[in-house]
């Protein structure tokens, strides 16, 4: 079982909400959320492109925003995390509040500008979920980390595949800002369930000495960081890949959308997205088990080099039953390493500086791949879709080569010999 600092009595006080599934789902369910609409995003794209007529380079600008916004929020937000683990409940609340509100903006939005100012909001509130979610499943599954994140991964991933299948729907009969007042509703709605579930899940009955102030908490951080060289290694391959998905995505949306060779609609392209992600919904667990008993980097290097070789096969054989084949295969990693790679970290450092340490990768990811869209609408621009994916490919590639030299730590499952 997981080591955890809840006792017996503190399980009866809390009830429900204090138990192990009840947690792992209701993360998983409330990340499937922000998942559901940032993925459905990119479906109406191609219309958000006709109705403020875009060029690649705008497009970019619109993930580049998401990257340097959750960068700024990840690095002290991490830190301000660990030292208010006491009101978690409220700041979950509080980025689901956030959330609708970015997207209201969005989708009322008169000009481009004020379209990247609800992104920011939204990439904000996503950005800080992530730190305490992350943070307390760390702590309640310490022997079963890969897999309670992958888990949690999957929740994101279910929105993934049900956003873009049900807005490419939608779209038939209402406009993308239409769709966007309906998602703004839902988180908003949401809000007081969210502080409910979680109100008391970042409190233990270890929490009698007072909170860490901010400058002891960047020490303590910056004292693990020194104390764990692997840290940066696994930092850098973070960034690596954050580069490469962050402008795969909408690269990707504007191909399928607006290739005219391939002619698919808009209810065709959530499909076709849909899948990508689909089946990183039954991947992901399995990959995240996989790790915890074999090791992560048993599972991270074959998962880099098989999205390396697969997102450069997308310009030879980018169009029918090639293409579905190839979305399919790249839905098994696409979305299951962040979780690995998250728990390869987390194996590394204690609970003090848990969410801190997410902080500074989710930081140092954004800071790196903010500039990674805006290249990509560069090369789309200029050359055509085919250099963006291979310029994506070899990132992809340099991720591996910097992975194959960092040294991982084994998880807990595979210390104890496979034992729960």
């Amino acid at each position: 079982m997981a080591e955890n600092s809840i006792t017996s009595t503190d399980e009866e006080r809390l009830g429900v909400r204090r138990s192990a599934p009840f947690v792992l789902s209701g993360l998983s369910a409330g990340h499937g959320i922000f998942h559901w609409f940032s993925q459905s995003f990119f479906v109406m794209l191609p219309e958000v492109v006709a109705t403020f007529g875009l060029s690649g380079l705008q497009v970019g600008a619109i993930s580049a925003t998401r990257e340097v916004i959750s960068g700024m929020i990840a690095l002290p937000g991490g830190v301000i995390t660990d030292m208010v683990r006491r009101h978690w409940g409220l700041v979950l609340a509080g980025c689901m509040g956030l959330f609708g509100l970015g997207w209201l903006i969005m989708g009322i939005a008169p000009v481009y500008p004020v379209l990247l100012l609800g992104m920011a909001a939204v990439a904000a509130a996503a950005s800080m979920w992530h730190l305490p979610a992350a943070a307390a499943l760390s702590r309640r599954f310490a022997d079963r980390r890969g897999s309670a994140l992958s888990i949690h991964g999957v929740g994101g991933n279910i929105g993934d595949v049900l956003g873009p299948a049900l807005t490419g729907v939608l779209l038939l009969s209402l406009s993308w800002r239409g769709v966007l007042s309906i998602y703004a509703v839902v988180p908003m709605l949401l809000i007081f369930v969210v502080f409910w579930s979680f109100r008391d899940i970042g409190r233990t009955a270890s929490q009698a000495a007072p909170a860490a102030r901010f400058r002891e908490q960047m020490a303590n951080t910056r004292l693990s960081f020194a104390e764990h060289p692997r840290l940066w290694g696994i930092m850098a391959v973070a960034g690596l890949r954050g580069m490469a998905n962050v402008a795969f995505l909408p690269f990707l949306a504007l191909y399928l959308g607006l290739d005219e060779e391939l002619g698919l609609g808009n209810a065709a392209l959530g499909l076709h997205i849909a899948l990508l992600v689909g089946v990183g919904v039954v991947a992901a667990p399995a990959i995240g088990y996989l790790s915890d008993r074999a090791g992560r980097k048993l599972v991270l290097v074959p998962g880099m080099l098989t999205l390396c070789v697969l997102t450069a096969l997308l310009v030879p054989f980018g169009d029918g039953i090639g293409l579905i084949v190839i979305l399919a295969l790249l839905g098994i990693f696409f979305f299951s390493d962040q979780p690995i790679l998250t728990a390869a970290a987390l194996d590394i450092v204690g609970d003090r500086v848990a969410a801190s340490t997410l902080g500074v990768f989710s930081f140092s990811r954004f800071v790196l791949a903010a500039a990674s869209p805006l290249i990509g609408g560069k090369l789309f621009d200029e050359v055509g879709i085919e250099s963006t994916f291979f310029y994506i490919s070899g990132i992809y590639l340099l991720g591996t080569i910097v992975l194959l030299a960092v040294p991982l730590s084994a998880s807990k499952a595979t210390k104890d010999g496979g034992e729960d």
